[in-house]
């Protein structure tokens, strides 16, 4: 039997049940090689809104599932009218993380090959009880790594990080020699098994203009410069640190293949100013593949049948390639 990957609902109130049936009904080869860990419900009522030419299976397992369908595992079935579509609720929240936890359970056990993640709202997840910042730490969690890393790419641009969702004066402060290196090891391992033969890497600085020499600020001086040090005797190709202002432009005229961030904003402004429809979202250094949108729920249009699948199907095909 071909092994599937899984796709994981999100917050059913949100766009995921929908960008999921757009994705399959837009490659309709996908729907042999999937299996959906969500709301068997919510898939079959946006299905039949669009009009879906895929039955929706509930199966126990992806082991199990059928041919020619929408297959769904339900690890906490709930009524179309129970869920309130474009809300912040704690339902949504309890849904998305059953779904996430099952699809791990899954990837562990060998059952998928990777898993590719909707949308969760982090406020629905916190009132459901369960204090996530997001997906990549209930990942975190829930595999096994020693390091991990939140990596956004784009067919533009790539975006590495150091820091994710923390606040900025934590991820100033907490800002280490250790944990660039692992990021910068992370983010060369995972060009590699992409198809680049030798990636090209850049290391933004944290303080304006990397510092300027210590004028600004010593962290380039005292962490990330040692730490690009000992990655350049590992064998890496990497650069810096570089001017935060100026490394996301070099990078996207070619010169480097991949930048990494210090932080989470540092990352995210550039990547989704290119590429927001179809940005991945990918969390490296674990032993399940984990990509995903690179979008939220967007609880303002959940229901109204204008949600995008592109970035969902951008998530499948870099987990396919990882």
């Amino acid at each position: 039997m071909t092994k599937r990957f899984a796709i994981t609902m999100g917050d059913p109130c949100g766009i995921g049940p929908e960008i999921i049936v757009k994705a399959l009904m837009e490659r309709p080869n996908y729907i042999d090689r999937c299996i959906v860990f969500g709301s068997a419900s919510m898939a079959e009522h946006y299905a039949r809104l669009l009009q879906s030419p895929f039955p929706v299976h509930v199966v126990p397992s992806a082991t199990q599932a059928a041919l020619g369908a929408i297959n769904i595992i339900d690890p906490y079935p709930v009524r179309v009218e129970d869920v309130p579509i474009g809300k912040v609720s704690a339902l949504g929240g309890e849904c998305a993380f059953r779904y996430v936890r099952a699809a791990i359970d899954s990837a562990l056990a060998k059952e998928v090959t990777s898993v590719v993640t909707a949308p969760l709202n982090k406020e629905s997840l916190h009132l459901a009880g369960h204090n996530y910042a997001g997906h990549t730490e209930i990942f975190g969690e829930f595999t096994h790594g020693d390091n991990y890393a939140m990596l956004l790419w784009s067919k533009q641009l790539k975006v590495i990080h150091v820091s994710t969702h923390i606040s900025l004066r934590e991820a100033c402060t907490s800002l280490t020699k250790e944990r660039v290196v692992n990021v910068i090891q992370l983010a060369h391992e995972t060009l590699k098994k992409t198809g680049y033969e030798t990636p090209r890497i850049a290391v933004a600085g944290l303080n304006p203009h990397a510092g300027e020499n210590g004028l600004f600020g010593d962290e380039e001086i005292k962490e990330i410069a040692p730490a690009v040090g000992i990655c350049k005797q590992r064998g890496i190709q990497v650069t810096g640190p570089i001017a935060p202002d100026t490394v996301f432009l070099r990078a996207l005229k070619g010169e480097f293949d991949i930048v990494v961030a210090q932080y989470h904003d540092q990352g995210h402004i550039p990547l989704k100013l290119l590429a927001f429809d179809e940005g991945v979202n990918i969390t490296v250094g674990l032993d399940v593949v984990r990509t995903s949108v690179d979008h939220g729920t967007a609880f303002d249009i959940a229901g109204k049948l204008v949600a995008k699948p592109d970035s969902l199907l951008y998530a499948i095909e870099i987990g396919e390639k990882l």
